[in-house]
């Protein structure tokens, strides 16, 4: 058996995988592929329409929101938020917290000002700020949930009444929140929600429409959904897994299922981390990842047990990423706790 740890593209579901491949060979029974149905035909309009709906339920979405599927992955959304939602008169607030908020910042600056109201850039993230303010008159707030390389979690949304934006690209449908005090959501979907190749966006229309500036049209918010995520051809296939691997959480028990497994996969791990001597989890208690455990090990032979050891035994995906190094372990949603039972007995037998 393979234990798929990659941070992503990761692993999904078995079933999504079977799904899509006899999609591919013959879609529906329709003797065509997924991959050449046409985008404006009603088989696929039927694919993105439950695929929609299956987030807002997800979601518990209320009606003021909009669902849509974008080219471009979550990265874009780094220069499209500041180019819908903030004048050059205006300032937006955001949390660093990481590489990838630190990369939306950058981005933002070339629209406006930026006030970056707290960062944890003094101990190489490896904690999230506590007790900063919001100013209440920024365009909006913007923060990361969930930090992908650094290993660090948000649990809870900030308090604020300006319009809430949050990156959810590593723990989107990972655990319970209230999706409807955000005024934007954005995800790439390779993560927890399908394959690499689109974004998913949700947000708040009446945030919309209040910038001086002209937008070109692929980049304006208002076309994409006056166009239902059909302003030039969607990536019908990466929605597609989407809807299969929404329909699988959804038969999973939805995000109050998986949001136990999630948390005990985590507990696993980290107790393992914390037994075992010579292996040292880096981020603050409080702040640990329930997608992406982070780790060091402070003895070189140690660590070429624990690499010889993970090749053996078919674990992919454990070196941390090339700018921290170190160790890193992705527990996504699709991930089954056997395989974390399987590396928590190989890091104790060590």
């Amino acid at each position: 058996m393979i234990h798929n740890f990659n941070a992503g593209p990761s692993i999904m579901p078995p079933e999504v995988f079977e799904e899509a491949s006899k999609a591919i060979i013959n879609f529906n029974n329709t003797g065509l592929s997924i991959l050449e149905i046409g985008h404006r035909t009603p088989l696929f309009q039927a694919v993105l329409d439950e695929a929609v709906q299956l987030v807002k339920e997800l979601m518990k979405l209320d009606a003021d929101h909009d669902v849509l599927f974008l080219h471009g992955g979550a990265t874009t959304q780094f220069s499209q938020i500041p180019m819908n939602l903030l004048n050059e008169n205006q300032t937006a607030a955001y949390l660093d917290c990481g590489t990838w908020g630190l990369k939306a910042i950058k981005e933002a600056r070339l629209y406006g000002p930026v006030d970056v109201v707290a960062s944890s850039k003094d101990k190489n993230y490896t904690y999230i700020p506590k007790g900063y303010q919001i100013p209440a008159d920024a365009a909006y707030f913007h923060y990361t949930t969930n930090n992908t390389i650094e290993g660090t979690e948000m649990f809870s949304i900030p308090e604020t009444n300006i319009p809430l934006i949050a990156d959810m690209s590593s723990d989107i449908l990972s655990h319970e929140m209230d999706f409807n005090r955000f005024a934007l959501i954005y995800a790439g979907a390779q993560k927890n929600i399908g394959a690499a190749g689109v974004n998913m966006v949700v947000l708040r229309k009446d945030i919309l429409g209040k910038v001086n500036r002209k937008l070109p049209g692929m980049m304006d918010y208002q076309k994409h959904i006056e166009a239902g995520s059909m302003l030039n051809t969607p990536p019908v296939f990466a929605i597609y897994v989407c809807l299969l691997t929404l329909r699988w959480l959804k038969k999973l028990g939805g995000v109050t299922a998986i949001e136990k497994i999630n948390k005990a996969k985590a507990d696993l791990l980290y107790k393992t981390l914390e037994e075992k001597p010579g292996f040292n989890p880096t981020v603050a208690v409080e702040d640990r990842s329930r997608m992406n455990v982070v780790f060091l090990i402070d003895d070189p032979a140690l660590e070429k047990k624990f690499l010889d050891a993970s090749k053996e035994q078919q674990m992919i995906g454990v070196k941390g990423h090339r700018s921290v190094g170190g160790y890193r372990v992705s527990l996504y949603n699709a991930l089954p706790l056997e395989s974390v039972q399987a590396l928590s007995t190989l890091i104790r037998q060590l």
